[in-house]
């Protein structure tokens, strides 16, 4: 057995103590059942708890506002799908920056409403809850925009470099807020975090920024106007790669050099000596990564020291040379006691190009499979996890795809989305939906037609009948004839369509009427699935019949219920009673043949019926006996009567 790769967290269970007795277990799709058993620790046993605890795996599918998130990725997702194979991958490459895009969207318009709810909300236990939830959607983001930026975009040297400094920018955006607040303020010159916005612009290489606030302290300091002049100057001129423009790497580099000698110069010459900010600034003009270091507060986080170190010392980085960087910037950055986060250790491992490991690592401390499914299928069709196949026979993509769409299959509503990442899945993908989708709840009669009309779509033959059986039995066990036919008709069970045909039969016997007409009289060929439902169906017809006073009709096919042996002999006296009318009509109905046929059915009946039944009461017997004797005498009467009119001669 595999060692594991992190030791697994504890969840403690309020009320059960597996320190002094035994707990069992049952595992589920999506959840575990924990009770406690009647065995201790130390041996015997005791009474046991009356309760039993639901631990779910992943509690976000249960959360209004992440729903959102499942359902706006999931179009995302099959929309990827369809980009068709054989198109160039320059053509492709456009469309899956634009997917990233849209997945990262999704992910802060999420994280913008469950900011919005915990600060609303008065419930300081939920308000938590959502908190935490912001910080996962925070850190999610931010490594899916770092894969976008080195592995789906894959910029080149130049273009690298401003992808990552939009990236730091975009989550490092309390400098704006600060800035509002200094220059929204009486004098802005003064306020005590004047000086730390201004810096803080330089570190994120925004300069148009800095030397725009900058204006306000050499409006007060007109003595010192040529040294923030030759700043502004400085700042101003600072190369910055544009890959729009006809401009070489090389003439870049160039360019840049010689700007950072100046600002080197001006160091040299001390002309910043008198104003130590405006000498920091110059400091870090040139990259100096000790003053750098003396401003962790303002960069906070040691990927922000990265890209900031980068842009005044190798601005010209290329993504092979990122890894080096990244490391040793870690390592100035953090405390060399302190153990890195998890969230360091993705990041590194995703400027080290080591895309399993950031997968890996994202699956062990994320507490569900929806980023790490979609951001490996991204990555994925962008042809960058090919050499990576699991021992245990589907690639990485499929494994936590499956995972993903196991999860939502849980959910009382987000199982229809899983259908579509199940059907994504080639190698095991229809496997995992033909054992989920009989796990479905069917709690109503449209979501079982909505599950059917998923498995016809897909030629999944046997769970439509699976599903049918079950919605038979339930509509039966409500007394629902009508309703549990018409579902054993779907799933072809002739057992199951004969028993409830015999309801019927019980059901007319008792009533002396067919409830559900309208479904009986329309069976159809349906009718042929058994014998019972044919007959019941013919049955109907004869009453039919029998009512538009097509009297012929009606008894040439009674009389054919009967000698084809498809009633059932219980209810031979039933049809035999129904041919009394026929027989005190005035006008011959039966021929004498078909009398005859009669008078040797109601015979066999009566041989039949001469079996002695001890637990039949006296007065049925009596009952019987007289329908018999009128079955005679009318049959003797009507045999007469036809042999009278057959032998009758019209002249």
């Amino acid at each position: 057995m595999e060692e594991v790769d992190v030791e697994p967290t504890t969840t403690p269970i309020p009320g059960i103590d597996s320190n002094q007795k035994h707990l069992g277990f049952v595992w589920g799709p999506g959840d575990i059942l924990v009770y406690e058993t009647i065995y201790k620790v130390s041996g015997g046993s005791a009474g046991g708890c009356p309760f039993v605890h639901e631990v779910r795996k992943d509690e976000d599918i249960y959360s209004p506002i992440l729903r959102k998130l499942f359902n706006e990725s999931h179009h995302i997702f099959v929309g990827l799908q369809r980009i068709r194979e054989d198109l160039p991958s320059k053509n492709k490459k456009p469309q899956f920056v634009s997917i990233s895009k849209n997945y990262r969207s999704v992910i802060r318009a999420c994280m913008e409403e469950l900011q919005q709810v915990a600060v609303s909300t008065q419930d300081a236990a939920l308000a938590t809850q959502y908190g935490n939830q912001v910080s996962i959607l925070l850190a999610v983001e931010l490594i899916w925009n770092l894969c976008e930026v080195l592995f789906i975009d894959a910029a080149p040297a130049g273009s690298l470099l401003l992808h990552l400094l939009d990236w730091v920018r975009l989550h490092k955006a309390d400098v704006d807020e600060k800035a509002g607040e200094v220059l929204a303020s009486e004098s802005p010159a003064e306020h005590q975090a004047y000086w730390d916005v201004v810096i803080s612009y330089v570190l994120q290489g925004r300069m148009d920024e800095a030397r725009q606030v900058l204006v306000k302290q050499a409006a007060l300091q007109p003595a010192a106007r040529a040294m923030f002049k030759l700043l502004d100057n400085l700042l101003k001129k600072m190369p910055i790669f544009n890959p729009g423009e006809t401009q070489t790497l090389t003439e870049f580099d160039v360019k840049w050099r010689h700007w950072r000698e100046e600002v080197d110069r001006c160091l040299q010459d001390q002309s910043f000596a008198s104003n130590p900010h405006l000498e920091i600034i110059c400091k870090i003009l040139v990259g100096d990564e000790d003053v750098l270091l003396e401003h962790k507060e303002l960069l906070s986080t040691w990927y922000h020291f990265l890209v900031t170190r980068l842009l005044f010392s190798h601005p010209t980085v290329k993504s092979t040379e990122l890894h080096y960087y990244a490391q040793s910037s870690m390592h100035m950055f953090l405390d060399t006691r302190s153990v890195p986060e998890p969230l360091d250790s993705i990041l590194l491992a995703a400027f080290e190009f080591d895309i399993h490991q950031v997968i890996k690592d994202c699956s062990i401390a994320l507490n569900n499979w929806w980023f790490v499914g979609h951001l490996t299928d991204l990555l994925d069709h962008c042809k960058l996890l090919q050499s990576h196949n699991l021992h245990f026979g589907s690639n990485l993509r499929e494994f936590l795809l499956l995972e993903y769409a196991s999860g939502l299959f849980t959910h009382h509503s987000l199982w229809q989305l899983a259908v579509d990442y199940f059907d994504h899945c080639p190698e095991f993908g229809r496997v995992y939906l033909e054992l989920q989708i009989e796990r479905v709840p069917l709690d109503t009669e449209r979501k079982a037609l909505k599950v059917i009309r998923i498995c016809e779509q897909r030629q999944m033959p046997e769970q439509v009948r699976s599903i049918c059986k079950i919605m038979a039995k339930k509509a039966l066990r409500n007394n629902r004839l009508g309703s549990a036919l018409s579902w054993s008709i779907r799933a072809k069970d002739a057992a199951f369509a004969t028993l409830i045909s015999e309801r019927y039969l019980q059901e007319y016997c008792a009533k002396g009427t067919f409830s559900d007409l309208d479904l009986i009289d329309n069976l159809g060929p349906a009718m042929l699935l058994s014998d019972r439902l044919t007959f019941l169906g013919k049955y109907r017809e004869f009453h039919r019949l029998y009512g538009e006073k097509r009297f012929s009709e009606a008894a040439k096919l009674l009389l054919s219920l009967m000698t084809a042996k498809i009633a059932p002999r219980s209810f031979w006296m039933t049809l035999l009673t129904d041919a009394l009318p026929l027989l005190e009509q005035k006008e011959v109905i039966f021929s004498a043949d078909q009398t005859h046929e009669l008078m040797f059915c109601l015979e066999e009946l009566t041989s039949w019926k001469s079996v002695p039944n001890p637990d039949r009461p006296m007065q049925d017997e009596d009952i019987e006996t007289t329908k018999i004797e009128l079955l005679r005498l009318a049959l003797a009467r009507n045999l007469a009567m036809a042999i009278v009119k057959e032998g009758t001669v019209e002249v």
